[in-house]
């Protein structure tokens, strides 16, 4: 089984690259981040054609999340329990299903964790950004208590460790890097997950994004935030991991690439 964790960075403008890389990879699932539009506008179409279900959480304009697979989808989820007092669920980053295949069953997540960025302007962007973490933390604490078979997959917006960025002091200060910010990465990965690049690749300067700016992919100044966190039960099951850098070569590239594993059952 091939699952497969991208932030298109807008469905309206990447579904044309996002069919041709099922076409061409033909993934089982297909977790998507940063869709930038309503459900009701999500062009579903294009996707069952390939052969694919479909589950969406979208929001207009920002954020939004959906779930591909061509096996059968039950129990989806949007949007994370645990509220925090005072915040609202407004922001479409989090969707969960049950995937059915065969006699096996695997749950999956497409999650968007919020920047955080600028950390000093006064804003609650920061604040937000933990508070959200914490919430996470707290359901797939939860999860795990299912002993199921899980993944939780999306862009984090973390970098775990300095070998993740191509050049770790000008990023010091960033919201993706802070401490706070991989203490909150390394309590979900303590509470039994296992980040899938690092088990099967672990080579240092791998990236998943690379800024449109400044030259950043010939560059290759790039940084690893997309990442594939699975319970023991799928992590006894892991053969390999590849990040699809070339996508960033297509025409109107995401500023993400995918990143996938494959399992065996």
């Amino acid at each position: 089984m091939k699952i497969v964790s991208w932030n298109v960075n807008s469905i309206n403008v990447r579904h044309p690259n996002v069919a041709k890389f099922l076409k061409q990879v033909e993934p089982d699932i297909l977790l998507m981040q940063e869709l930038k539009m309503t459900d009701e506008k999500f062009p579903r179409e294009v996707f069952e054609d390939l052969g694919y279900n479909v589950a969406t959480h979208g929001q207009k304009t920002y954020n939004g999340v959906a779930i591909l697979s061509k096996h059968p989808i039950d129990e989806v989820i949007t949007g994370l329990p645990f509220l925090i007092e005072g915040d609202e669920d407004e922001q479409s980053r989090y969707i969960e299903a049950v995937i059915s295949f065969g006699d096996e069953a695997i749950r999956v997540a497409s999650i968007y964790l919020p920047n955080g960025n600028p950390v000093d302007d006064g804003s609650d962007k920061y604040p937000y950004k933990l508070r959200w973490f914490d919430r996470l933390i707290a359901h797939a604490e939860q999860l795990l208590t299912y002993e199921e078979k899980l993944l939780l997959g999306g862009d984090y917006n973390i970098i775990p460790n300095d070998d993740d960025v191509w050049d770790a002091q000008r990023w010091r200060g960033d919201a993706l890097i802070l401490p706070q910010t991989r203490a909150k990465f390394r309590k979900l990965q303590n509470l039994g997950f296992t980040d899938c690049f690092v088990t099967a690749i672990a080579e240092p300067h791998q990236y998943t994004f690379w800024d449109y700016q400044a030259g950043a992919w010939p560059k290759n100044h790039g940084i690893r935030i997309d990442h594939l966190l699975v319970s023991a039960q799928l992590a006894d099951c892991l053969s390999k991991v590849q990040i699809e850098s070339y996508t960033r070569d297509w025409e109107k590239p995401s500023d993400h690439v995918p990143i996938m594993a494959t399992f065996d059952f």
